[in-house]
């Protein structure tokens, strides 16, 4: 039996600009058929900051708004509080949520925001080349962690999705991966429930995807994946840290 992928009618014609084995393109496709599914498209807003991430704003049909470098948070909370009706979410990286977009993140999630967060964590800077990012692990070397995160007075890499949950507003905070098809399915049920949570209005959602990278990490998109199973999520660990729905 032959299975023909239908793709979005979210998308352009044209594609998508990420290299090889980025798993961007996978969100975007999980994301999008959620949108479809779920007859969001016509109210959709979404709302895209500085990093790999904005490429998919030349790509995506349903409204965007381009925020200035982590600022996405407070962009979303006007739209949202301006046009209560509309579905808004905010797709970011992990340099620009975690790093110079931490406070509006942290106090949109603090406030209980009814929109949706989806979090591309990749473990490195990826649009600008390869520097240490807030989620670079211990030990891994990036063009400004030559010898290894840690060695120098770096800290520990920071978990959003531990952070986050500890906060009293938020509703559903979950950690997914996009390494392999049974992943794929679990986080593409994490975004339906978030999304539905956001129509329904009962409260924040963040979810975070661990991303692979392949052109920063200097592997192979199949070296890739064993090396998302092996150190990756052995850091960052999957699953559900808060539900109050």
């Amino acid at each position: 039996m032959e299975i023909v992928y239908k793709k979005s009618s979210n998308f352009i014609e044209a594609g998508h600009s990420f290299c090889p084995g980025c798993s961007h393109g996978i969100a975007h496709n999980i994301m999008m058929d959620t949108i479809d599914e779920m007859g969001l498209a016509e109210k959709a807003i979404l709302v895209y900051p500085v990093g790999c991430a904005a490429n998919a704003m030349t790509y995506v049909k349903p409204n965007v708004v381009h925020a200035p470098h982590g600022r996405a948070p407070a962009v979303a909370t006007g739209i949202k509080r301006c046009a209560p009706d509309k579905f808004v979410v905010l797709y970011q990286g992990d340099g620009d949520l975690a790093a110079i977009g931490m406070a509006e993140t942290i106090h949109m999630a603090n406030r209980g925001e009814h929109v949706t967060t989806i979090y591309i964590n990749n473990t490195i800077y990826g649009m600008t080349g390869g520097q240490m990012a807030p989620t670079t692990m211990m030990g891994q070397i990036t063009t400004t962690t030559r010898e290894g995160r840690g060695l120098h007075g770096e800290g520990q890499p920071i978990k959003m999705c531990e952070m986050i949950s500890t906060l009293g507003e938020p509703k559903f905070v979950a950690r997914y991966a996009l390494d392999n098809a049974k992943h794929v399915i679990e986080a593409r049920k994490g975004i339906k429930k978030a999304f539905q949570m956001q129509v329904e209005d009962k409260g924040y959602a963040f979810i975070e995807l661990l991303s692979m990278c392949p052109s920063n990490w200097h592997l192979s998109p199949k070296d890739s994946v064993k090396y998302m199973e092996e150190e990756v999520i052995k850091t960052f660990p999957l699953g559900v840290y808060k539900e109050e729905v």
